[in-house]
């Protein structure tokens, strides 16, 4: 399972990255875009905050250029490989204790955590996806199989 978690990772890394890059390509991106995409920087962050606590209190909406954005997703995607390089399959069913938002107490194991942010990045791709192609502006193709074409990734043994 770690194995695939590093793949998916690699994959979250790289489409968020194309996702910047499309952004950054348009004129004047919508700015809805622009926040969403920046959401998905302070999201991450506030994740891996909860699985490594270091005593940062992320943004959840930071308010980033769309420069900052990539800027953003490229140190976070070093943090991720370091984080699952550093980590066991057996800690992937640890607890972690955590409040929400809204003040509420949650436990999720740290498989759960990375499964989420990778479904929650894809989720925000797609409506950035939408706002671009609304605005007439042509979207990043991150289709996980497009990925792995490009070399990003490996293919599966």
């Amino acid at each position: 399972m770690l194995q695939e978690l590093q793949r998916l990772f690699a994959y979250h890394t790289w489409a968020n990255l194309e996702t910047a890059r499309a952004l950054i390509a348009c004129r004047t991106p919508p700015d809805r875009a622009r926040k969403i995409l920046a959401h998905q920087v302070g999201a991450d962050r506030l994740w891996l905050e909860r699985l490594r606590p270091e005593g940062a209190k992320p943004v959840v909406w930071p308010d980033l250029t769309p420069e900052q954005i990539r800027e953003g997703l490229l140190e976070l995607g070093r943090a991720w490989d370091a984080y699952l390089g550093a980590l066991s399959p057996r800690e992937l069913q640890h607890p972690i204790l955590y409040r929400n938002s809204r003040g509420d107490e949650w436990s999720s194991t740290v498989r759960d955590i990375l499964l989420h942010v990778v479904t929650h990045s894809a989720y925000h791709r797609g409506q950035v996806a939408s706002e671009l192609r609304n605005a007439g502006f042509e979207p990043a193709y991150t289709d996980y199989i497009h990925c792995v074409r490009q070399g990003w990734i490996e293919e599966a043994p």
